[in-house]
Parts: C-alpha cells; structure tokens; sequence
C-alpha cells in the first residue's frame, strides 16, 4: 500500500537526506558556463584599476564649468588628449581640459567628463563648455566595479554568462566548481522496445530513457542509460546493483504502481531504506524515493508525463543538493482563459499554453492524460493547483513554471 506524502513533506525529506557529494574539478573558463561555482570567489584586486571615462567628450575641472551655458560657455584650454589603453600625458591644471574617448583614463585633478556634445571646439586650442558638470559626471571611480575583499560570486551559484565575464574581470581564467553528479536511468517493462524499433501489437517505444537523460544532462548531471530491463525482479536488481555502483544518483522509471510486478520497492528495501512511496500529486503519484549506500534512488511511475513532473520536481532537487546549489525556476503570472478542474487532495500539475497579450499573460490548459508525451512538449509551462483547492477559475492569476529556463 501506498505511504503518500504531499509535495512539501517530499521536498523537506530530500533536503534532509541528500547531501553535496562534495567532489570538485578545476575548468577553464570556457567550460565553466553552467556548473556550480564550488568556493565562494572574492575580490583581489581593483576594477577597474583607474578612473574611467563613459563617454566620449573632455576630461575637465567640474567648478572650471559652473554656471556656463550655450550663451555663455565656460572657455577650457586644451592641454592634452587621453588615447585609448594609455595613462594622461600628465595631470590637469586649472582651466584647462584634455581630450578623452569612452574608457580612456581620467587625468589626475580631473573631477568630470563632458560629452562632446556639451562642448564646440574653436580651433586655437580653445574648448568652449556648453553644459556645466558635477563631480563624478560622466566617470566611472577606480574600484567602482570590484574591490579587494569583496565578495564576487557565492559558492553553490550556477554560473553564469554575466558570472564568466566577472571571472574575466579579475583575471581568473579556471575555476573549481563541483563535480557533475553520475546519473544512472533505468527503464522497465515488457512492452517497451528501443526508439528505432517498430513496435508490434502490445508495444511501445522507451521514451523515458531519452527523457530522463534529456532532463538530467541539461540540470547539471552525466546521466547513464543503462537500457531497457524486462520486468524480472532478479534482472532488474543486477541492473540496480549495477547503477548504484557506478553514480551517484539511480532514476528507475515503471514498475513503481502498487501491483504484482512492483519490485522497486522491495528491491530497495533489501539493499537499503525506502523513505517514502507515494506523493499526493498527480500526475505521478506513486513516485518512490529510497537510500541505497547513501544515493539516492528514485522509482518513478512509466508514463511518460508523470515521470516527467516527479522527475523534474524531486529527481532534479535531489540532484541540486548534490552539487549544493539551488535551482531557481523561472516563473511569470497569467490569467486562465478557462476553467481547470483538479483533483482534490492532490497537487495537480497541469501544462499550459502562453498567449502575450496588450495586459500581460493568458494561460490555456494543454489537455492530456499522464501517458501522452505530447502534452507537455506542445506547453509553455505548467501550472500547480494546491492539493486543498478544487481547481482555477476562468479569469483567475496563476503562476506558470517556464519549461524553458532549462532549455527544456
């Protein structure tokens, strides 16, 4: 019989039991997009190192220019210009400017730059200032970026493209971040044959090997497809005994419904612990979660959608907690063109299509049942109806997870 736990008790006891391998790797920059900064990184130097300009116009004195105008303009001489990737020939003087491109270094006594725009030169050396400048305008301080014993990025953060380019900033061209977690996915069942195989009468074709290693190698993982195991419990264990060897964390997808053929608990249970079986969602209820030699091992039910959501929800938490880091999920509010009915008593996850509108989001239900790929590969994103609510009303704000922020 199933021991159902809701959607938050499941999550508690992932956070609980799952622990970061604590396996680290040092890669280059160019590889490190994606993977889970291992350290927390601070800063050890200036950026930028000097005082920069943002603007292509002339390094200046701000009081030399108080009070100026188009019909009055403050009259510089110039006494220099700043070329790109040099130091100023010298410092500035008193009514005096220096020509400056955008990033150029600001010459020390300068307080200001002044967009080209604001200025007219007459041809004798002179500079006329059209617009007066405050303190600061137009510059960027040393250390207005970065400075040493700041901290940068924290340990367990997804890098990012923007977290590569800070990296680059302060010259560290590798970095040690954790180690991609092994995950091993184990398909069962008589009835399913390999994907390039014409299935006779009776058969379908194993899409949650593909699935699972699609979901698993695009959350951070080096997934493992150990192929199709007919429904032997003996055949299933070796494959188990196997899987739990050589990873980190085992996907075990069919054979979890209460029946005569449910094996994974049993073969669990004799290996290890089996913590729970049974989630009050649907679809993907009698989803298992077990400790085998400390990894964790989930059972999750064959059709495809419902090992899509227990997957997605609670294989891809366990697996953040490998590598110790969090997955945010990228979510926007819609308004439901139609009536959703759910399941009272159960979390019901339900694929939506988006529509943009001229006032935000629309979301459509995708209707399908739990063994329709299709369902989800033609949404946007799904929606959670709370176990305690009997459904969503035309009209009413949801929540829609994005399936894209994973690319997925």
């Amino acid at each position: 019989m199933l021991n159902v736990l809701t959607v938050e008790e499941t999550e508690r006891l992932i956070d609980e039991r799952v622990r970061p391998l604590m396996r680290t790797e040092t890669v280059p920059l160019a590889k490190a997009a994606g993977r889970v900064l291992a350290e927390a990184l601070t800063g050890t130097e200036y950026v930028p190192d000097f005082d920069r300009s943002t603007v292509d116009g002339y390094a200046v004195r701000a009081k030399d220019t108080f009070g100026c105008s188009e019909a009055l303009p403050a009259l510089l001489t110039l006494s220099g210009e700043i070329l790109m990737g040099e130091q100023a020939p010298g410092a500035l003087s008193a009514g005096c400017c220096m020509a400056i491109p955008t990033g150029g270094a600001v010459p020390e006594g300068a307080d200001a730059v002044v967009m080209v725009e604001h200025s007219e030169s007459y041809g004798d050396g002179t500079v006329g200032i059209l617009k007066p400048a405050a303190p600061g305008d137009n510059m960027i301080y040393r250390g207005d970026d970065i400075r040493p014993g700041q901290v940068l990025l924290p340990a367990g953060r997804i890098l990012s493209a923007q977290d590569i380019g800070t990296l680059a900033a302060v010259g560290r061209a590798e970095v040690c971040v954790a180690e991609r977690p092994r995950v091993g996915i184990l398909s069962t069942g008589d009835e399913l044959v390999p994907a390039q195989q014409t299935p006779k009468a009776g058969q379908i074709r194993d899409v949650n090997t593909h699935l699972l290693t699609a979901l698993m190698q695009a959350a951070g993982a080096v997934p493992t497809a150990y192929g199709i195991i007919k429904d032997d419990e003996a055949a299933i264990g070796a494959a188990l005994d196997t899987a739990v060897r050589e990873n980190d964390m085992v996907l075990i997808s069919g054979g979890s419904s209460v029946g005569v053929k449910d094996a994974t608990c049993r073969l669990i249970e004799a290996r290890g612990e089996l913590l729970m079986h049974g989630i009050s969602m649907k679809p993907g209820k009698p989803t298992i979660l077990g400790i085998i030699s400390g990894k964790p091992v989930f059972g999750l039910p064959g059709h495809p959608a419902a090992a899509y959501f227990a997957a997605r929800f609670f294989a891809m938490r366990a697996l953040a907690a490998l590598l110790g880091s969090e997955r945010p999920q990228a979510t926007v509010f819609a308004r439901s063109l139609e009536a959703i009915g759910a399941n009272h008593g159960r979390t019901q996850f339900t694929a939506v299509t988006l529509q943009k509108t001229a006032d935000g989001y629309t979301a459509a239900p995708v209707r399908s049942k739990s063994g329709l790929i299709t369902g989800i590969s033609a949404a946007d994103g799904f929606i959670a109806i709370p176990r305690d609510a009997e459904g969503v009303g035309p009209g009413q704000t949801v929540e829609v997870f994005l399936f894209c922020r994973l690319g997925l």
